[in-house]
């Protein structure tokens, strides 16, 4: 993952993706619904991008302290109705190393992972930082999205099978619930979804020029394999969407960290002497 070069399209992207983002937001109205039911006071969002989704976990969770992360530092200024409020705070970096607060009751997300390096060390992290019985919460995007883009460039993102998620998920978390859903968007012309890509900041691993030509023969093949009944064309969105619980420690796992902490005290007890 060039992180530089995804941060670089995002940030380009910030003032365009609240209204082209419209699969996203629905992403986010879902994940919501499938929330636990709980009072979580302590949350922590990655990927918050422009706040669309932080915006409804401040007001329908009401939680005591939510810090936002973001790859991009520009999203800090997308976030000012949010910063204002007490509690809220924001911290730009790569989430898969960045130190959340411990003790966190939820770390959650909505169309972030899919850009991760390596989520299963990711996911080990999270344990780390959450608190007993804590949640993990995200949606991602599974092996189907932007089909299309992929099989006329070549390029796209390594989507992970859902089954592979909840088996890297599987040491840390007892994952609660797994769905996933297909959602088709239709277009005018193969260039408004090139248009769409830019304006969301999805294009975020595409390095090749657009040349006039490319352009062409693009719009051409897009046209010839993707196109509907209507004479629109297609692309294709893969949500997928996981709720997650912190697997809590066995007897004998706790019994080899009290037997540490016995050891530590005994140690330094003969450092002082």
């Amino acid at each position: 993952m060039d992180k530089q070069l995804i941060a670089g399209r995002f940030a380009r992207a910030r003032n365009t993706y609240p209204q082209e983002a419209k699969v996203q937001q629905q992403v986010i109205e879902k994940m919501m619904h499938l929330l636990p039911d709980l009072p979580f006071r302590r949350i922590a969002e990655f990927g918050c991008g422009t706040g669309s989704y932080s915006r409804i976990l401040m007001q329908r969770l009401q939680p005591d302290a939510l810090l936002l992360n973001d790859l991009c530092p520009e999203m800090k200024e997308c976030l000012g109705d949010l910063l204002c409020q007490n509690g809220v705070q924001f911290v730009s970096g790569d989430a898969e190393t960045l130190e959340f607060p411990k003790d966190t009751e939820l770390i959650t997300s909505c169309s972030t992972l899919q850009w991760f390096s390596n989520p299963g060390r990711f996911f080990a992290r999270c344990h780390s930082f959450l608190s007993e019985g804590g949640y993990l919460a995200f949606s991602t995007f599974g092996t189907g999205n932007m089909r299309e883009i992929h099989a006329l460039t070549g390029n796209g993102l390594h989507y992970l099978p859902t089954a592979e998620l909840c088996h890297l998920l599987s040491p840390y978390f007892e994952t609660l619930h797994v769905e996933e859903e297909t959602v088709t968007l239709h277009f005018a012309t193969p260039l408004q979804v090139l248009q769409h890509l830019k304006q969301t900041g999805v294009n975020g691993t595409e390095k090749k020029v657009w040349t006039r030509g490319r352009l062409q023969t693009f719009c051409n093949e897009y046209a010839g394999r993707f196109s509907c009944e209507d004479g629109c064309v297609s692309l294709t969105y893969h949500p997928v969407y996981v709720v997650a619980r912190k697997k809590r420690r066995s007897h004998k796992e706790n019994k080899t960290e009290s037997i540490k902490v016995e050891l530590k005290a005994g140690l330094n007890t003969g450092l002082k002497a």
